[in-house]
């Protein structure tokens, strides 16, 4: 038997013992005899009194009862309002990690549209097609009615969201692979390692984009990467293509320009020594020169840029068969803080 139900036969029980000790004794004035004599109920009587005292007592004693519910509450109801704080705490947990794998998502997505799919020259997927959601009826009308419905269809929502993004992004990964299978030739042009030997970054000078002329002291836009390294330092073609200017530049020194196809040029500036001819096919990983610190320079160093379909881009983009995805976010951060400019 449950302890509340033990409690309430208890009080019951103590409520009628009370109201039998204080029951009323009754007399009448005899005038004969100038005395008062006791009247003594009959059966009928006696069971209604007891009757009447015991449903009192029942029903003091269950207003008590639930007196005491109110204000302590049952030990079941206790344990279901610790259980709903801790649901309602998990709840609040899931949804921030919910927002936590939304973002490593939207990184994910923008790596694959900015980096993967520029490399084979695939349109990136629309904004409209990632961010769909779920049309006709409602889907969470069933949840409306629960407790907390608000964060529990939020939570749902969230899910329902990361399930579809990572379906759309499955099949986007699956295209990229189609693609890859279909330009080899085209994989061994694109511009995919550095120019020259940086595994441990030290040699990353500075990034793409507008920085502090080392000369004149003016904002100018630095359309490639600096690679410091000393005077001799062996370059490397960074794509499969035909050398077609090899000579000197102004403002660049001694350069080299690479044509590799599929829209693709890159460029090797301020070499000291070149060590191939004008019209060569060369081989991605070929040494085509040395580091130098010809033309408009500060110091030793090597000046590479991408271009496709003839428009500067960020070098930093390619170099994906050269750096891991640790290496790579560690480049980025030091191309962000501008490090030295040499020319």
């Amino acid at each position: 038997m449950r302890k509340d139900s033990v409690f309430l036969l208890l009080l019951l029980y103590y409520s009628a013992n009370i109201f039998s000790l204080m029951r009323k004794v009754y007399y009448i004035y005899n005038l004969k005899t100038q005395t008062y004599d006791r009247i003594y109920p009959t059966i009928r009587q006696r069971v209604m009194n007891y009757l009447r005292r015991l449903f009192i007592g029942m029903g003091l004693g269950a207003g008590c009862f639930i007196l005491l519910l109110i204000i302590f509450g049952s030990p079941s109801e206790k344990e279901l309002r610790k259980e709903n704080s801790q649901l309602l705490a998990q709840y609040n947990v899931l949804s921030r990690r919910l927002d936590e794998s939304l973002g490593v998502l939207q990184d994910i997505q923008q790596r694959d549209d900015n980096l993967y799919r520029i490399i084979f020259q695939a349109e990136p997927i629309s904004t409209a097609i990632r961010k769909a959601g779920y049309g006709g009826t409602n889907r969470y009308a069933q949840l409306m009615n629960m407790a907390n419905a608000d964060l529990v269809i939020s939570n749902t929502q969230k899910l329902d969201l990361l399930n579809k993004q990572l379906y759309i992004q499955s099949r986007s990964f699956d295209d990229v692979i189609e693609l890859c299978k279909s330009r080899e030739k085209m994989l061994k042009c694109i511009p995919a390692i550095q120019p020259v030997s940086n595994k441990n970054l030290r040699q990353t000078a500075s990034g793409y984009g507008v920085r502090i002329d080392p000369i004149y002291k003016t904002q100018k836009f630095h359309a490639g990467m600096d690679f410091s390294a000393p005077t001799g330092t062996d370059v490397y073609a960074t794509g499969d293509g035909v050398i077609v200017k090899m000579g000197w530049e102004t403002g660049y020194g001694n350069t080299i320009r690479i044509d590799h196809g599929f829209g693709y040029t890159t460029v090797y500036a301020h070499l000291h020594k070149f060590h191939s001819q004008l019209g060569k096919k060369v081989m991605r990983g070929e040494v085509i020169g040395n580091v130098g610190n010809t033309g408009k320079s500060t110091g030793p160093h090597l000046h590479y840029e991408v271009h496709v379909k003839g428009q500067h881009v960020n070098p930093i983009n390619y170099y994906f068969m050269d750096l891991s995805a640790e290496d790579y976010d560690k480049m980025i951060h030091i191309a962000a803080n501008h490090g030295k400019v040499f020319d």
